[in-house]
């Protein structure tokens, strides 16, 4: 072959198979020995605003580089430039895990790079991510009338519930005449707690519904949505001409990690006609433990609930678990085939493009096979459970602190509390705890992230990786007595 045709066919080719063995290899390895030890990372970059850019050429390259070029930027440019979720010390949102079954079951995912859109464009696809999701379903302890679909992350799973609760109100129909213009319609009300994720108002905005008709109900001492508060707003829109129409309840919520009153809103969703949606996607995991499964009480009244097991149940970024006790609804709102997609299979199989707003569909339930068949659900319990025993840990710690106080209970795995330095004076404690914050993640060791309860800034240790050991945990706390100890030393008594 002549050298200028040698030169087409390399323009034109992928690498070949020897080159990606060779780098396949080299990779995995790599792989194998982060996920071995993260810690020589530091968890939070140190990057700053503009770095990795800065970096990288403005323009791309014309002609092919070498993978090893590629490689060596990897390592100098975009390493730095990262916040390691996988590092142990990663404390700061929920945990993500790449578990190593995950990570493998996610190199196949692109290997087979099919669309799992149509039942006939990868019959596998659709199948194993119907029999996976009965798995998980039977592992949490949800009735069987639910039915699942794999979507990316919680916040798609919430906006599917909203737009299928908008489409089971009955003569509304949104779907052929939308919300735009119409003056034959009410305004239509969705009600969530204060302490819900902003992913629910997105939805309503998404959806058409508005962000002024969603209405924050308030929440009890432990952060749970009020029911008293909940009903008295339903009774009070019905008057006002509006249509309440749906409720969002959370297992676990982002901040505290609080649980809403499910069977109790449950109820007053069927006194009123109301979708009930619940947003699970962190806590849920925890009803793999018998001794936890009551944390889904209530939830087999639900229309609707997402887990993720990305979040709690070592599975790599992103797959959100949707189930619904009314997927007929769910599909009269998205389905739409024109010619190009009907097949001589369509009335005898699932075809998933038919229950969400996405054609594309990745073949997201393998990863997830491999995590449930690997570890087994008595061994993914065993992992949840341990978590939660070392939360408690720091729990106790705080407890018996006399210059720290616990802001929240801690149902699970995550512990919200700030520093109340006994005996010093520190009239600036939210000042105070935002130095806190950012000198333990100044470590590199630990990265803990923050919030607002009852105005009062609020740090919060979540725990979840599934490298995470009490090792790590007794570490963290370690840096946070000793951080307070520096920005806030003891006072001389002689100054008492």
């Amino acid at each position: 072959m002549s050298t200028k045709r040698q030169d087409v066919q390399r323009l034109l080719g992928d690498l070949d198979p020897e080159t990606f063995r060779e780098w396949g290899h080299e990779i995995v390895d790599w792989i194998a020995e982060y996920l071995k030890s993260p810690e020589k990372y530091p968890v939070l970059s140190k990057a700053e605003p503009g770095w990795v850019r800065g970096r990288l050429p403005a323009s791309p390259p014309e002609q092919p580089e070498s993978f090893e070029a590629v490689w060596r930027d990897v390592q100098t440019i975009i390493l730095p430039g990262l916040t390691h979720w996988n590092h142990p010390g990663f404390m700061a949102y929920f945990g993500i895990t790449g578990s190593a079954p995950g990570i493998l079951g996610e190199l196949l995912c692109s290997a087979f790079n099919v669309n799992a859109m149509l039942w006939k464009t990868s019959p596998a696809a659709t199948e194993l991510e119907e029999v996976v999701l009965d798995w998980l379903r039977q592992m949490l302890g949800l009735a069987k009338d639910f039915q699942g679909i794999i979507y990316d992350t919680a916040s798609t799973s919430t906006l599917h519930a909203i737009v299928a609760a908008r489409e089971a109100i009955p003569g509304l129909d949104v779907r052929e005449q939308g919300l735009a213009g119409r003056s034959d319609t009410q305004m239509l009300r969705l009600y969530t707690s204060e302490q819900a994720h902003s992913s629910v108002e997105k939805g309503a905005i998404t959806a058409g519904i508005g962000h002024q008709n969603v209405r924050k109900i308030a929440v009890d001492s432990d952060f749970r949505m009020d029911t008293a508060v909940l009903e008295r707003a339903i009774v009070e829109d019905l008057a006002a001409g509006f249509r309440p129409f749906c409720v969002v309840a959370t297992v676990g919520t982002t901040s505290t990690t609080s649980i809403d009153p499910v069977p109790a809103i449950a109820r007053i969703c069927n006194q009123y006609g109301l979708w009930l949606h619940v947003d699970a996607s962190y806590g849920g995991a925890a009803s793999l433990l018998p001794e936890m499964r009551w944390v889904l009480d209530g939830c087999d009244l639900a229309d609707s609930i997402v887990v993720n097991p990305h979040k709690w149940l070592f599975t790599p970024v992103d797959l959100s678990a949707f189930y619904c006790r009314r997927p007929a609804t769910l599909k009269q709102a998205f389905s739409l085939v024109p010619e190009y997609l009907k097949t001589g299979q369509d009335d005898v199989v699932k075809n998933y493009m038919d229950y969400g707003f996405q054609l594309g569909r990745r073949f997201r339930a393998l990863k997830l096979w491999f995590v449930i068949r690997t570890f087994g659900s008595e061994g993914m319990a065993a992992r949840v459970r341990e978590h939660i025993r070392l939360a408690r840990i720091v729990a106790d710690s705080i407890d018996q602190h006399q210059d720290f106080e616990r802001m929240a209970p801690t149902p699970f795995s995550t512990v919200c509390f700030r520093a109340v330095p006994s005996g010093r004076q520190t009239p600036d404690l939210d000042g105070l705890n935002q130095r806190l914050l950012e000198e333990v993640n100044r470590s590199g060791e630990i990265f803990l992230s923050h919030t607002r309860l009852r105005g009062q800034l609020t740090l919060r240790m979540a725990i979840g990786n599934i490298r995470t050991d009490e090792a790590h945990v007794r570490r963290a706390w370690q840096l946070v007595e000793g951080s307070l100890a520096k920005l806030a030393p003891p006072r001389d008594p002689k100054d008492l």
